[in-house]
């Protein structure tokens, strides 16, 4: 398995792919970060910062922009352990965020306000995984079923 961590897309056919209608129901993506040892920024200002510090202003305005878009913040935590197969280097963080559909999604990452806030992304991240999940067609336990409900606005 051959893994390539981006900050943006580049495989044309992933862009493509993400602009089609995507999957019917919530949409959760999980985000697999790596941070950049020292914040950089694009426009070159100095700066103290590391790329976690950089990241984490980012995430606290992502997590104000994204009920702008249906969205919610879910979950996000620091890896400390791979208990389970191998990698030559692990992710720093685990994030998830949820949207009623990916179009959502997509119509936040083009949003004004997004791309301000998006430059402390791009400072702090030396590169992540974003991969969209759904709750299973055949039907979800319990606990997926309720976590589901809050993105259609029911308790």
């Amino acid at each position: 398995m051959n893994i390539v961590n981006e900050v943006f897309p580049t495989d044309p056919s992933q862009i493509g792919k993400l602009m089609e209608a995507g999957p019917e129901g919530p949409v959760f993506m999980v985000n697999l970060l790596k941070f950049k040892d020292r914040a950089e920024y694009d426009d070159g200002r100095e700066t103290s910062l590391t790329g976690r510090e950089a990241y984490m202003i980012y995430g606290r305005a992502v997590t104000e922009l994204l009920p702008k878009f249906g969205g919610k913040a879910i979950f996000a935590a620091d890896v400390t352990f791979l208990s389970l197969g191998k990698a030559d280097e692990l992710w720093d963080e685990v994030a998830i965020a949820a949207y009623p559909g990916r179009g959502d999604m997509v119509r936040m990452s083009m949003s004004e306000e997004w791309r301000q806030i998006a430059v402390h992304r791009s400072a702090g991240l030396k590169g992540q995984l974003n991969i969209e999940t759904v709750l299973p067609a055949g039907g979800a336990p319990d606990w997926q079923v309720a976590l589901a409900g809050t993105m259609r606005g029911t308790p």
